[in-house]
């Protein structure tokens, strides 16, 4: 028997090697990680780890469940040694203080001004979502009441106080979750966000009303008690916006806290206010959370003040103060106790309930305002969510005796479980393709199978697109504005300007206007159209509260932005069309959510300057002006690979060397090491004004598709009369066609999901001579008025790089006194032959990283390293797979 297996078994391993052996692409996909060049940071779905995606809270749930009794408890000793009963209650203390703080930040990031422009629909969601679970919540609550109400560490109560609690744990949702979750599948801003943020509101605020008035009865021995608290809650709620509020907004606003940022004392009157509110709320007979809770509440969210206070508080509380809560949680949490069918029976009973009950009650509520079924299940789905606040309301049951340890845990699980699911549930039932298709279907444009309501042809369509790519002018820009990069986007943008005399119009005194005819040339005036540039800023969204707070209140934050604001400004002085917006995301998909900018408004060109520092961060240090690792590999050169590689339209990459102001390597005043005073004799010193405005372009054509959009570009840079143009042809003896292109899975707009798409190889069906013949009937179509300043020049070369190079510094930096000068390259990542294997002949140490060099090129390395002044501009064109 050995005999036969041993040799099959050979026979098997032999096979497969050979075939392994024979073709490298039978071989399995390499299993070492980043140790074999993976990216971890791009979302990989054949990983189930990554597919989890769950908040925070779930792991600081499960954390807290190890240190207790379930599992750590086990070992002998290590709960009297971590957690002596001695000092209990003053971690008991601590960690509620914490949570007075934790609730007083869940009240600033309830912004009540959703709840209010969305009255209507989140009525009814939220009220329907808590009718629902709150009834089932008090069928059920009968069985779990009868079942464990003898247990050790309850009290006796009666049965109205018990189903009124149940009913509130069973209704409530876990905003702070809630808007973690809609962020990180960018959702806030779509109809199922603005709905579930907005229903979400009215449900965490009643939630909390009726968890107060179950515990005032629970805390007052007779009904007439608690009736004199709710009342002294209602006469504090009052007080606090009719009283308080007002007398805090004149003091914000006195102090310049709303426009400036809160200061330090300002901060401390806040907490004290969050924590006097709670000892109050604490004293008369309700939780002190509530307190906290309210004085959030009432905390202005104008000017950013709630965002900047949160900044101020939310690490001390989230590092400090709550994992504290969780282990204290935890130690009352025990999973053995769930050792009986009739337990198990109503721990599934309870998410049964819990689960459905919120995701039905959400459904209906959203398909009786006209939304579509999926839309429905994903707002019902959303509105499960439990997390924290769920956490939160069972300890107060269990520190209220109304809970024993058993049930507790019961509800514990249920709060695990449905945190859990949510957020795989929603991404299967809301998917970005299908919000596409929905958005497409309200505007009419499709029927609901997909189909093309206005039939079109395709190959027509396609034709239409590449000849708006290849002939038009750039008339709508999206640009990436960064901080540290600005005077160099600012001074490029303008020369898209085009010059229009007609535009300026000489001012006449108001009294003389009669004395003045008419002029002919207004209708002229009216109709022109100015450049559309699209401004994006880029803000990382972090795992802070404060970074969710800014997805909510992008509006705001536009509005207020001093980088957008400037960019605006300039628009009006330059009669330029802009349109600037502050988008928060992960700094992972920064590269797909610009490109979905881009397919967003139909841009022609996307313009992403390099960083000044190397780094995604706009903030740059006085000691480290060398500039050393500014073209190193660091994730902003990730960033700019994923966008060329992505982008839906042409995309230039724009590395700023002195473009519009005086050049960055100007002599320093002091021979020495910059210090405190060197620093300052630089400060005092103004910067002289830019006396010649013109700049001089200088353009290698070698034959390609980026080239030939470089070209364009160039062409209408030049009508700019500020600008001047040298663009030389270099023959490229045995050059070859072949090209880089996406395949067509990249059709459909780029996201973080579909990064990592396969990138073919094609063949170009250009014929022979054909970019020679472009290149020749643009120039003999060059207007006579730009034949003056554009020159066009040929070279055959067979050392491209190097002659490339020793052109352009003869054409470059003639000028020193003028605004700057610049060179224009095709990015050539298709170009196959001599430019592509091309090396210098003089090989020199690399000055680039290899990701920068694959995205500049040799050309630019050679700019750099020989320090020609001049800025310099990658141009790719877009992706298409009949290009030519």
């Amino acid at each position: 028997m050995a005999t036969p297996v041993a040799s099959t078994v050979t026979l098997v391993v032999t096979r497969t090697m050979a075939a392994a052996t024979a073709s490298s692409t039978l071989r399995a996909a390499p299993q070492g990680g980043i140790l074999e060049g993976a990216d971890p940071s791009i979302y990989d779905p054949k990983n189930p780890i990554t597919m989890l995606r769950q908040p925070r809270v779930i792991a600081e749930v499960i954390g807290g469940i190890v240190l207790g009794p379930s599992v750590m408890g086990h070992i002998p000793g290590f709960t009297t040694t971590i957690f002596p009963a001695a000092s209990m209650p003053n971690l008991t203390l601590v960690a509620n203080l914490g949570l007075v703080l934790f609730l007083f930040l869940v009240g600033l990031e309830v912004d009540l001004r959703f709840l209010i422009s969305n009255w209507r629909i989140a009525l009814s969601v939220g009220a329907l979502g808590m009718a629902l679970p709150f009834g089932l919540g008090c069928a059920i609550a009968y069985g779990l009441y009868h079942q464990f109400r003898n247990e050790p560490g309850t009290e006796h109560i009666g049965f109205g106080v018990y189903m009124l609690f149940i009913g509130v744990a069973m209704a409530i949702t876990a905003f702070p979750v809630l808007c973690r979750i809609l962020t990180e599948l960018k959702l806030l801003n779509t109809p199922v966000g603005v709905i579930v943020l907005s229903a979400g509101v009215g449900n965490d605020v009643v939630g909390w009303i009726l968890l107060a008035l179950c515990v005032a009865l629970v805390n007052t021995g007779t009904g007439l008690s608690a009736l004199w608290v709710l009342l002294v809650c209602v006469g504090y709620t009052l007080f606090l916006v009719f009283a308080v509020r007002p007398a805090f907004m004149w003091l914000l606003r006195r102090t310049g806290s709303l426009q400036n940022g809160p200061s330090q004392s300002i901060v401390a009157l806040t907490l004290l206010m969050a924590l006097t509110s709670a000892f109050f709320t604490g004293i008369i007979g309700v939780h002190a959370i509530f307190g906290g809770f309210m004085i959030g509440l009432i905390c202005p969210h104008e000017g950013g003040f709630a965002i900047k206070v949160t900044e101020k508080v939310e690490d001390l509380v989230s590092v400090l103060f709550l994992p504290l809560y969780f282990a204290l949680s935890g130690l009352s949490t025990n999973l053995g106790l769930l050792n009986n069918g009739i337990t198990w029976a109503y721990v599934i009973g309870v998410i049964s309930v819990a689960f459905f009950a919120k995701v039905i009650g959400g459904t209906l509520a959203a398909r009786l305002n006209g939304l579509v079924w999926r839309e429905s299940f994903t707002i019902g789905a959303l509105m499960s969510c439990k997390g924290l606040v769920e956490l939160i309301v069972l300890n107060i049951g269990l520190q209220a005796r109304i809970l024993s340890i058993r049930t507790f845990t019961i509800f514990v699980v249920m709060a695990l479980v449905t945190t859990f699911v949510t957020t795989p549930l929603t991404s299967a039932l809301y998917p970005h393709w299908y919000q596409q298709k929905l958005e497409a279907w309200k505007r009419g444009e499709i029927d609901w199978d997909g189909n093309r309501l206005t039939p079109e042809d395709s190959s027509d369509t396609d034709a239409m697109s590449l000849e708006k790519m290849q002939s038009s002018d750039v008339t709508r820009l999206l640009t990436y504005l960064r901080l540290d990069n600005m005077p160099g986007v600012l001074t490029f943008v303008s020369l898209l300007a085009k010059v229009n005399s007609s535009t300026t119009d000489t001012k006449i005194h108001h009294t003389k206007l009669s004395d003045v005819l008419p002029d002919a040339d207004s209708s002229a005036t009216s109709s022109y159209r100015p450049l559309q540039v699209h401004g994006v800023r880029l803000m990382e969204l972090t795992d802070r509260d404060s970074s969710v707070m800014k997805v909510s209140e992008e509006d705001d934050y536009t509005m207020r932005d001093p980088i957008v604001n400037t960019f605006r400004t300039f628009g009006q002085l330059n009669n330029v069309a802009v349109a600037g917006a502050v988008i928060v995301s992960p700094e992972a998909s920064f590269a797909a959510t610009l490109t979905e900018k881009a397919t967003e408004i139909s841009a022609d060109l996307v313009l992403i300057p390099w960083s000044e520092s190397g780094a995604m961060s706009e903030n740059q240090s006085l000691l480290s002006d060398s500039g050393d690792n500014r073209y190193a590999n660091s994730p902003y050169s990730n960033f700019v690979t994923t966008a060329l590689r992505y982008a839906s339209c042409n995309t230039a990459v724009f590395v700023d060397r002195g473009f519009g102001r005086r050049t960055r390597n100007q002599p320093r005043l002091l021979a020495r090491t910059v210090s405190g005073m060197s620093a300052r004799e630089m400060r005092r010193t103004p910067a002289l004004p830019v006396m010649d405005q013109g700049h001089h372009i200088f353009f290698p054509y070698f034959g390609s598709e980026d080239d030939k959009a470089a070209l364009r570009f160039v062409l209408q840079l030049a009508q700019n009369p500020t600008v001047t143009a040298t663009i030389v042809h270099f023959d490229l003896p045995g050059m070859g066609t072949e090209e880089i292109t996406r395949s067509e899975t990249q059709d459909s707009p780029p996201s973080v999901e579909n990064l990592k798409s396969p990138v073919s190889v094609k063949n170009s069906t250009a014929p022979p001579g054909h970019y020679l013949a472009f290149f020749s009937s643009l120039r003999d179509s060059l207007p006579p008025a730009l034949s003056s300043r554009v020159v066009f020049e040929s070279s055959s070369t067979s050392s491209p790089l190097d002659d490339a190079i020793e052109k352009a510094k003869n054409e470059v930096g003639l000028n020193p006194k003028n605004a700057g000068d610049l060179i224009v390259l095709g990015c050539n990542t298709g170009l196959g032959g001599a430019l592509a294997n091309s090396v210098p002949q003089t090989p020199s140490p690399s000055v680039l990283g290899s990701e920068a060099r694959r995205v500049m090129g040799g050309i630019a390395e050679g700019v750099i390293r020989n320090g020609l002044s001049a800025s310099l501009l990658i141009i790719k064109a877009a992706g298409n797979t009949n290009r030519g």
